[in-house]
């Protein structure tokens, strides 16, 4: 079995949130490799796929992602206007 057999093998095995995250860290790998090739996808400019860049590693890190409350939440803290309701 070729290396490539045995790999989409584990990757149909996933379910779709990790094969999303699978496909998500190649790109992320193909890009770390040629950073002056990077291809300007739905991002529409640099900058745009630079953060993208930093999100699909947070998300490969496991680290949770901010619900829009709390982005608002923390948004609002760093302006001093933040108070808890109640």
């Amino acid at each position: 079995m070729t290396t490539e057999q045995i790999l989409l093998e584990k990757w149909r095995s996933l379910p779709p949130d990790k094969q999303q995250e699978v496909v998500d860290f190649v790109e992320f790998l193909q890009n770390r490799q040629s950073p002056e090739a990077i291809v300007r996808q739905d991002h529409g400019s640099l900058l745009g796929t630079q953060l993208q860049q930093i999100r699909e590693q947070i998300v490969t890190s496991g680290t949770p992602l901010l619900s829009d409350e709390e982005v608002d939440r923390e948004l609002a803290e760093r302006r001093g206007g933040y108070q808890e309701l109640g």
